[in-house]
C-alpha cells in the first residue's frame, strides 16, 4: 500500500445530506497508476461524492486530500495535477479546437505544448476543427488531452462512457489503459460496468449513500456467483439468495461463492452483481 502522501486521492468520512438524500461516511483511497471503477445505480451518491470531492458542493463533514494535500489551502498546486472529465463537459461549438487550448493553456503554467501534440496526435484531434465537427467520443478525447497536457496525475471521469457507441466506448477503454501503462492514476465513475470489466483494477461499489464494497475487481467478481432457475425456486435457493432477477423462463439468483456448488451456480459478471444486490436492497 502506498504510503498517504503518495496517495493520489484520499476521502475520509465523506458525508452530506439532503432532503431526500444522505450520503454517509464514505472512506476509501487511491492507489497510484491504478485504475478504480466507482459504480452504482442513479442516485447513490457517486455525482455528489465527485462534486464533494472537486468542491463544488460543501460536504456536511469528512476529509479530502489529493497527494496528501487538502484541497483548501493547495487549490491551484492539486488543479494542476488532477484532470477532471464529464460526458456533460461543453465547448463553444464554433470555436476551433486551437483556439480553446490557447485559452486553456494560459491557466496551467506548467503547460506542455509537446505532451499536447503527442495525445492530439494519439487520440487522432484536428486542432483545426470545432467541437460541433466532434462526436461525443471525440470530445471526451479532447478533454483528456488537455488534462494531460497540463501534467494531471489523476483523472476523475464521471461517466465518460455514457451514451457512446460500442465501439466508440472500446476506443476510450483503450485509452483508459495506455495512460494506466504511463502511470496515471484513473478514477472512473460510471454505471456501464462492462468497460469497467475490461480496465479496472479495484471497484467501490456505493449503494443508498454508503460504500457497500472497496476491493480488487476479481476478488469482487470471485465472491458471487449466479444460480439459474426455471420455474418456482427450492426454499434451499430462497435461503440462499441475495438478490433475484426475473427472467423469461423463471429466475436469476445471486448467491455466495460457498453455496456455488449446491445450485450448479456460474460466475457472475460485474454487472449482474450490481443489479441483483440492487434489487435485494430495493426488497429490504
Amino acid at each position: 500500500m502506498a504510503s498517504e502522501i503518495n496517495s493520489p486521492l484520499e476521502v475520509r468520512g465523506l458525508s452530506k445530506k439532503y432532503p431526500a438524500f444522505t450520503l454517509r461516511d464514505v472512506s476509501f483511497r487511491l492507489a497510484p497508476g491504478c485504475i478504480t471503477g466507482f459504480i452504482g445505480r442513479n442516485g447513490a451518491g457517486k455525482t455528489t461524492t465527485i462534486n464533494a470531492m472537486l468542491s463544488f458542493v460543501h460536504p456536511d463533514s469528512g476529509e479530502i486530500t489529493f497527494f496528501g494535500r487538502p484541497w483548501a489551502e493547495h487549490e491551484r498546486e492539486i488543479k494542476e495535477k488532477i484532470g477532471f472529465v464529464s460526458t456533460g463537459m461543453t465547448y463553444h461549438t464554433r470555436k476551433k479546437l486551437k483556439a480553446i487550448t490557447a485559452v486553456t493553456r494560459a491557466f496551467y503554467p506548467a503547460w506542455d505544448g509537446k505532451a499536447y501534440e503527442k495525445y492530439m496526435t494519439a487520440f487522432g484531434l484536428d486542432g483545426e476543427k470545432t467541437p460541433a465537427e466532434l462526436s461525443n467520443g471525440m470530445k471526451i478525447k479532447y478533454a483528456l488531452a488537455l488534462a494531460l497536457s497540463h501534467g494531471a496525475e489523476l483523472l476523475i471521469l464521471d461517466e465518460p462512457t455514457s451514451g457512446l457507441d460500442p465501439v466508440s466506448r472500446e476506443e476510450l477503454v483503450e485509452v483508459f489503459l495506455r495512460l494506466k501503462e504511463e502511470g496515471k492514476t484513473v478514477f472512473f465513475s460510471t454505471h456501464i460496468t462492462s468497460d469497467l470489466e475490461k480496465c479496472a483494477d479495484r471497484i467501490l461499489f456505493l449503494q443508498q449513500g454508503c460504500l457497500k464494497a472497496d476491493e480488487p475487481l476479481n476478488a469482487f467478481r470471485e465472491a458471487w456467483r449466479i444460480a439459474e432457475c426455471a420455474g418456482e425456486m427450492p426454499p434451499a435457493l430462497v435461503r440462499a439468495a441475495c438478490g433475484t432477477c426475473r427472467t423469461r423462463d423463471g429466475f436469476t439468483v445471486l448467491v455466495r461463492k460457498e453455496n456455488a456448488e449446491a445450485f450448479n451456480a456460474r460466475k457472475a459478471s460485474l454487472e449482474e452483481i450490481m443489479v441483483h444486490l440492487e434489487k435485494e436492497a430495493d426488497r429490504t
